[in-house]
């Protein structure tokens, strides 16, 4: 483990208060860890009265640059009015600054909480604000984010996996990568939430807004659309939406929809080598403490080899 990821994995309030400090604004002293395994994220009280949430980035993962792509989609939503939160300048137009080698930024609080379930007219609503939100997107390039197509992952090594497993599971990877390479061509990709799922769309008195930008990719919009909403019918609804501001598109969904299970798979596939890279942070083990287990391997093949089946 290197000298700066068990800086990162031993942060304290104090380290947090002097970062805060550096960008020429005053703590109360009151600093709340909010729910993150990715990054380190807090929430923090100002002199002012107002609070910041403070992300400290975890080494490795993301370039001064790939992070810097994030910053700029966010204030090109914000720009073009587009419900999202964006970083805070902190000072000279900076939105993100290191300590010890730790990249963090830092956001403006904004109150709001998860929906509930969606009726029809609200999944309009939200497939609207997706469409606003891919047009921006779509506007530039971001150069080191990474593109979400099928060649672009690696799944998780066979020591992780249980003997019994090993070789099912490559096999149906392997099938897997095969089978939808061909589906994606054709499919424009651009940037989009990358994680969009219903965690991630909150709402309060001014409507709804994303949050957590953090897996922005270049991919295509149906990822966001299905992570929203897995039901088939209920998803159609949210199209039907988006194709009110993004017209153009009306005609392509229907093949775009087809790349629902593929990305699925490949979620799926990704989340478990996301668990195995991190496993030496010590939130991982207890967290996901039935990833080296039978049954959790066991789960994972025989649904990728479902979704295999049906592609």
């Amino acid at each position: 483990m290197s000298r700066v990821t068990k800086l990162f994995l031993e942060l304290t309030p104090d380290r947090v208060l002097d970062a805060v400090e550096t960008a020429g604004v005053r703590a109360t002293g009151r600093v709340l860890q909010l729910n993150s395994l990715e990054n380190r994220v807090y929430d923090v009280e100002l002199e002012d009265g107002t609070r910041w949430v403070l992300k400290f980035y975890r080494p490795g993962r993301w370039s001064r640059g790939a992070i810097a792509d994030e910053h700029a989609f966010l204030a090109e939503l914000r720009e073009a009015e587009i419900p999202a939160v964006a970083p805070i300048d902190l000072g000279g137009g900076e939105t993100l600054r290191e300590v010890e080698g730790i990249f963090w930024a830092a956001f403006p609080r904004v109150p709001g909480r998860a929906p509930e379930e969606l009726g029809d007219a609200e999944l309009r609503q939200v497939g609207r604000l997706l469409a606003r939100m891919h047009t921006v997107g779509a506007a530039r390039p971001a150069k080191e984010r990474l593109r979400l197509p099928p060649d672009h992952f690696e799944p998780a090594g066979e020591k992780w996996i249980p003997l019994e497993f090993a070789s099912r599971y490559a096999r149906v990877v392997a099938r897997i990568r095969d089978a939808v390479r061909p589906l994606f061509e054709g499919v424009p990709l651009h940037r989009i939430h990358g994680d969009c799922h219903p965690g991630n769309l909150l709402s309060n008195r001014d409507g709804f807004f994303f949050v957590d930008f953090d897996d922005m990719v270049t991919g295509p919009a149906v990822q966001d659309v299905w992570l929203l909403e897995y039901d088939s019918d209920r998803r159609d609804r949210i199209v039907e939406g988006y194709c009110e501001m993004r017209a153009d598109d009306r005609n392509s969904w229907r093949g775009w929809l087809r790349l629902c299970e593929p990305l699925r798979a490949l979620r799926i596939i990704r989340y478990s080598a996301w668990i195995a890279s991190h496993w030496t942070d010590p939130a991982f083990p207890r967290v996901f403490s039935d990833f080296l287990e039978f049954d959790y391997w066991q789960r994972e093949t025989e649904e990728l080899e479902r979704i295999a089946a049906m592609i």
